[in-house]
This record gives C-alpha cells, sequence and structure tokens, in this order.
C-alpha cells in the first residue's frame, strides 16, 4: 500500500517542486528590488543546489517504491529512467559548468553571454514533461488495480 501512495505522490511533488523553483522563483527572484545579479547568482546557487539534492531523493524514493511495489510496468520504468538520466545530465554535466558561470560572473570576468541557462531550462521542461506522464501513468496503473 505504501508503495502505491508513493508511486502516486512522488511524481507530482517532485514536478512541482522543479516547476515551483525553475519556473517561477529563478526568474522572479531578479525583479526583486535591489537584487544585483551576483546577489541572485548567489541566491540561485544555494537554491538550486537544495532543489538537487531533494530531486536526488524523491527519485531514489520513488525509485525504490517502483522496485519494491512491482506495479509500474515498463512504461512507468521508462519514464522514470528518462526522469533520472535528465536528473543526472545536470547533476554532473549543468551544474558544474553553471557553478563555473556564476562565479565568473559575480567575479566579473564571464563573458557576455553563455547557452547554458537555456540548456537548463530546456532540460527542466523536458523533466517536467516526463514527470506528468510518469504521474499519470503511475495513477492508471495503481487505481486499476
Amino acid at each position: 500500500m505504501i508503495f502505491r501512495i508513493l508511486q502516486i505522490a512522488i511524481p507530482f511533488v517532485w514536478f512541482g517542486a522543479v516547476a515551483a523553483i525553475s519556473f517561477m522563483e529563478a526568474p522572479l527572484k531578479f525583479t526583486a528590488p535591489n537584487i544585483t545579479v551576483p546577489l541572485g547568482l548567489g541566491i540561485g546557487q544555494i537554491v538550486f543546489h537544495m532543489l538537487n539534492r531533494v530531486e536526488i531523493v524523491l527519485c531514489v524514493l520513488l525509485a525504490a517504491s517502483v522496485y519494491f511495489g512491482h506495479s509500474a510496468g515498463k512504461m512507468a520504468a521508462m519514464f522514470l529512467g528518462i526522469a533520472a538520466a535528465i536528473l543526472a545530465v545536470q547533476t554532473f554535466g549543468l551544474y558544474p559548468l553553471l557553478d563555473d558561470r556564476a562565479a565568473a560572473v559575480i567575479a566579473g570576468t564571464a563573458a557576455p553571454f553563455s547557452h547554458l541557462h537555456i540548456v537548463y531550462i530546456v532540460t527542466d521542461a523536458a523533466k517536467l514533461v516526463v514527470l506528468a506522464a510518469l504521474g499519470v501513468t503511475l495513477i492508471k496503473r495503481n487505481l486499476k488495480m
């Protein structure tokens, strides 16, 4: 029973966290009075690193519930694998590059433009699509049993 609850809840909690941070908090913080780009980047690093840790925990919990619950099916396992792969690319590929870029911007030594944030936004958008599909798949699978 607990595995079914986790399988239904986690994709949507994960979706909500990513949507709220990446597509609301991140751009809105720069509209606040007296927030400079270096200050906003510093806050962003803290927030996104914490989001990344939360995402990893949610991914592991969801993978465990799928493995031990035996009710997820192949389609859900595929969506979970895609979400985990996107998370791994962001964690080990994009975050280190974005951290280096943020440090350069804060130090005043960055090139004027980088595509890294666009790549990150695209990967987050793709992850949201996959998480929504995963959540719907798991709801259908768990509620018909």
